[in-house]
């Protein structure tokens, strides 16, 4: 499967000469953009009501063993406001939220959340994305499913909700940065690193 991009994205859906030089070139930056092949990227709405100018991406990564099914998604929210935001303490918000299975023991760890935080927070300073007034939130769940309703009896889920300041709008890199969240919500493995199954292990000990 080839990377996703999202060629196009830079085209802002009013009139370009109502649309500040600014967010579009935050837009044109976000079409650069090339997740890896497990993930798949969207146009979705975007929020109206919360700055004058708005961008939104959604993210799914299918399950492998039921690809009509996904393990993890996430949306990737640009919120512009030309005059600048007191909250925000700047002019470029950038909003994340994710979704995903994951290993029924984590949800005992009483650091994952602290761990899931530093993926964030870790990712944007290795990518490079200035930010500033970063915040946002780390749920655990846990379910178990009783009688006739489908699906495995339990199940643990991690959501994660942040928000932050762009300081420039290179915001290829804020969104690179939450698509290695993404990653590591669902345990992909590193980037060009598969994992072995069955198959792959027959005739590993010969060398």
């Amino acid at each position: 499967m080839e990377p996703r991009n999202l060629a196009g994205a830079g085209e802002p859906s009013r009139d370009v000469a109502d649309v500040p030089a600014a967010f579009r070139a935050a837009l044109e930056s976000l079409a650069a953009v090339r997740a890896r092949p497990e993930i798949e990227l969207e146009h979705i709405p975007a929020p109206q009501r919360l700055a004058p100018f708005a961008h939104a991406i959604g993210a799914n990564i299918a399950d492998p063993e039921d690809p009509d099914d996904d393990i993890a998604s996430a949306r990737f929210i640009v919120l512009f406001d030309p005059e600048g935001h007191e909250a925000w303490h700047g002019t470029m918000r950038c909003v994340g939220y994710l979704s995903a299975a994951t290993d029924e023991q984590l949800v005992d760890d009483a650091m994952f959340s602290e761990v899931a935080w530093s993926w964030l927070t870790d990712a944007l300073g290795e990518s490079g994305a200035g930010h500033h007034t970063v915040g946002g939130t780390v749920t655990r769940t846990a379910s178990t499913r009783f009688g006739e309703l489908a699906g495995p009896e339990h199940s643990v889920d991690v959501e994660m909700r942040a928000s932050w300041t762009a300081e420039d709008t290179d915001l290829g890199r804020h969104f690179q940065a939450w698509l290695e969240v993404l990653g590591n919500a669902a345990g992909l493995p590193p980037p060009g690193v598969r994992l072995l199954g069955p198959s792959d292990r027959v005739g590993s000990e010969t060398l």
